[in-house]
């Protein structure tokens, strides 16, 4: 079982940054590793994805050029920076484990996500 811990939300207005931590609770390498994005009453989306083997990214349209996803397997961290906020990436924010699709690429959907962090809430103001 692996147990995903994420920090580093909070309040910023619009155009400022944040950046997002996850800590797992073992080894990240060889895993995919994402985040997603939620509100209340709304199915989860997925921001982007890491194959940590390969170190392969993925991201959804609306961040792409925005948001950046890496890794630091020594400290088992991934990470979420996100640049140009906008009022619309008002959410909370999922640290998730997911399984990988082959060829340094990882499933994406919630419904398939192995385990979920806790959340940390972002809010862009305009």
């Amino acid at each position: 079982q692996v147990q995903l811990v994420e920090s580093g939300g909070g309040s910023v207005q619009a155009g400022g940054s944040l950046t997002l931590s996850c800590l797992a609770s073992g080894s990240i390498s060889s895993m995919c590793m994402g985040w997603y994005r939620g509100a209340p009453g709304k199915e989860r989306e997925m921001i982007a994805t890491i194959a940590t083997a390969e170190g392969r990214e993925s991201y959804a349209d609306s961040v792409k050029g925005r948001f950046t996803i890496s890794q630091d397997n020594a400290k088992n961290m991934v990470y979420l920076q996100m640049n140009s906020l906008k009022p619309e990436d008002t959410a909370m924010y999922y640290c998730a484990h997911s399984p990988s699709a082959g060829g340094g690429t990882c499933v994406i959907g919630p419904r398939w996500v192995y385990y979920w962090g806790q959340g940390t809430q972002v809010t862009v103001s305009s």
